[in-house]
């Protein structure tokens, strides 16, 4: 038990956090900005509809000197006192309470983990790398961050609040993962606004 932060050294939490081991997997522990407070509807392909997990949090702009490139004019957002696209605050963010992960660039089929001042690559281990390959392809896009630990995954999708919708090749990635036996908690939706 030395090894836990002394918060967490109490009997009480340390026998809690054990009841929340189930199948040799850990209850996904989300960020605190990106716990689901709601829900959207999403219409699958064969008519019926599901409730994907949604988070709204407020990022704040980045007001120092641009970095760079803006990966095609993307906004620009303070993280930690560093610049970030809304898809790297939500990655640095579960890398913050224990994940691995990596943010997934579909279109250059980059898996990345940082994008200042070059882009760094993120390796994505064998296991996860395989369902990743499983759900893309055929008109299936990934979502945007995707991130393991222990046998526990999720994929979260920034979308900017009244600017962004969800694509229906992302529906369709969505039915892929549904039909290969994950469920709707390894889904999130991350519709943010910024201040």
């Amino acid at each position: 038990m030395n090894d836990l932060p002394s918060f967490c050294q109490c009997e009480d939490f340390v026998q809690f956090c054990r009841e929340l081991v189930f199948k040799d997997q850990i209850a996904m522990i989300y960020p605190r900005a990106f716990e689901a407070i709601t829900s959207e509807r999403i219409l699958l392909s064969n008519g019926v509809s599901v409730s994907v997990p949604k988070a709204t949090p407020l990022f704040k702009a980045w007001e120092g000197p641009p970095p760079g490139d803006t990966f095609g004019g993307k906004a620009l957002l303070c993280h930690e006192g560093r610049p970030a696209f809304a898809e790297l605050v939500i990655l640095w963010s579960f890398i913050d309470v224990g994940w691995e992960g990596a943010w997934i660039d579909s279109f250059g089929g980059r898996r990345l983990k940082d994008y200042w001042p070059d882009p760094v690559y993120q390796t994505v281990p064998k296991e996860q790398e395989a369902l990743l390959q499983r759900l893309t392809g055929a008109g299936a896009r990934p979502w945007d961050v995707y991130c393991w630990s222990g046998s526990a995954v999720v994929f979260a999708e920034a979308k900017r609040q009244k600017r962004d919708s969800i694509r229906s090749t992302q529906v369709t990635f969505l039915e892929r993962a549904l039909d290969a036996g994950l469920g709707l908690e390894s889904f999130l939706i991350v519709e943010w606004s910024m201040l």
